[in-house]
């Protein structure tokens, strides 16, 4: 009695693309950058030009380098809500003190905060196991105080914006924004740091499986203050290249990207468990956001509505990891 071997079936169309696109996730990205680029386009004939795009460069290179920050405390398993304060607080004490002050103490006293406020949440998550999202909110919601207290003490001698951070967050060089002179030195840095360092391996780990990286040697509470300064000091960075292109010091100037910042990570790749995801995606997730906001303003959809988008924008695309992860 002989019996007959079977063959594998193959795996059908769908899953075949599906496990295509799991595996070159930013194909699907810019994917969807074009689609809505032509959407735009046709909602509104003519506007995707040079201009149009040096613009959209211009407000996606802030909320990139803020979702940046948002990719590497993920990888751990964490999260930076008080990125959007540290980046308003340089702002607006940088545009206050440059009154009064050398350029170079006033970027000094600007980045000040950003490296106490990394240091605090640092030494909270790493050493007192403080959850990331409790720890950095209450951090964001001291600092707004301070920022408040801070206004009042300096609102007589007004505000100024630095020659060079008009120059740096609206000027253009042969078409191309200036930012691009402060973003594409970032973003090497930091794909490089992910992807070539021990330092990048680390914050996988950690993300991957905490217990077995502290089996390895790791020192944690290290790894996760050195993580939350470095985030908190390109959050600084940030504002100060913000309030370049806003030109309006406020309390709440960067506060608008904090909820983008999460969703432009999440659409990106980078899971929010930890362990998974890279920062080249998550620059193609800004520029989705960016164009996203332009195609919702031609369509007048209010700020609250924009807001209840990302959050299901971030609930849509974590959903859709965990099925892919299932699946694979």
């Amino acid at each position: 009695m002989t019996s007959t071997a079977t063959m594998p079936q193959p795996a059908s169309f769908g899953r075949r693309l599906k496990r295509f696109m799991a595996d070159r996730p930013l194909i699907p990205l810019i994917i969807l950058l074009v689609i809505l680029v032509l959407i735009l386009q046709v909602l509104r004939p003519g506007i995707v030009n040079e201009r149009w795009i040096a613009n959209t460069a211009k407000f996606a290179i802030p909320l990139a380098i803020l979702a940046g920050c948002q990719t590497m405390t993920m990888l751990t398993g964490g999260i930076d809500l008080s990125v959007g304060t540290v980046a308003t607080m340089s702002a607006f004490i940088m545009a206050t003190q440059i009154v009064n002050q050398d350029p170079t103490v006033a970027f000094i006293l600007a980045m000040l905060p950003a490296v106490l406020i990394g240091l605090v949440n640092g030494i909270g998550v790493g050493v007192f196991r403080v959850h990331p999202l409790i720890m950095t909110l209450g951090t964001s919601l001291i600092g707004t105080g301070f920022l408040q207290v801070y206004q009042r003490t300096v609102i007589a001698s007004g505000a100024r914006i630095p020659d060079f951070l008009n120059w740096l967050g609206t000027g253009l060089t042969y078409g191309f924004p200036n930012a691009l002179f402060l973003f594409v030195p970032v973003a090497v840095l930091i794909v490089f740091t992910l992807n070539r360092t021990g330092f990048g391996r680390v914050l996988y780990a950690v993300g991957d499986n905490e217990r077995a990286a502290r089996l390895s040697g790791v020192r944690y509470w290290q790894v996760i203050t050195a993580l939350y300064v470095i985030s908190s000091l390109l959050a600084g960075i940030t504002g100060l290249l913000y309030i370049g292109l806003i030109k309006a010091p406020s309390l709440s100037l960067a506060e608008p990207l904090v909820l983008p910042s999460v969703a432009a990570a999440v659409i990106g790749g980078t899971s929010i468990f930890g362990g998974r995801g890279g920062y080249t995606g998550t620059i193609v997730g800004a520029l989705i956001l960016t164009v996203l906001t332009t195609l919702l303003t031609i369509l007048h959809m209010p700020e609250g509505g924009r807001r209840i988008l990302f959050g299901f924008i971030v609930l849509f695309v974590t959903a859709a990891y965990l099925r892919i992860i299932e699946d694979r």
